[in-house]
């Protein structure tokens, strides 16, 4: 009987120990699939590495002075567009911000 009750109890370590085996196996794919997502997300949240960054600045320099300007701001519009020019007189965005400075001139003047 005592051979019994020690072979189950083998019996039961062993399959804990199976079990705790498994489960650590399980954890670790778990944890190597969630820095994977992570680092997915990462890369992709990153900008390109072929975008200009002074290009991107501009861009967003320009989208700004026009969302402020659609918003019935044309004062902080103009100064925005004037910033876009002091940095990047010759940038892509430059002529588009002189036409928008004069039209948003007039639209100050108008008020």
């Amino acid at each position: 009987m005592k051979t019994v009750l020690w072979l189950l109890v083998l019996a039961a370590a062993g399959l804990f120990g199976y079990a705790m085996l498994r489960w650590r196996e399980r954890w670790r794919e778990h944890q190597r699939n969630s820095e994977a997502r992570m680092a997915d997300f990462l890369a992709q949240a990153r900008p390109a590495p072929s975008v200009d960054p002074t290009l991107t600045q501009q861009k967003l320099l320009f989208e700004a002075a026009a969302k402020t300007g659609d918003a019935g701001e044309p004062a902080l519009s103009i100064e925005l567009y004037g910033r876009l020019l002091a940095r990047f007189p010759q940038g892509p965005f430059a002529e588009q911000a002189r036409s928008a400075i004069e039209a948003q001139r007039r639209k100050l003047a108008k008020a």
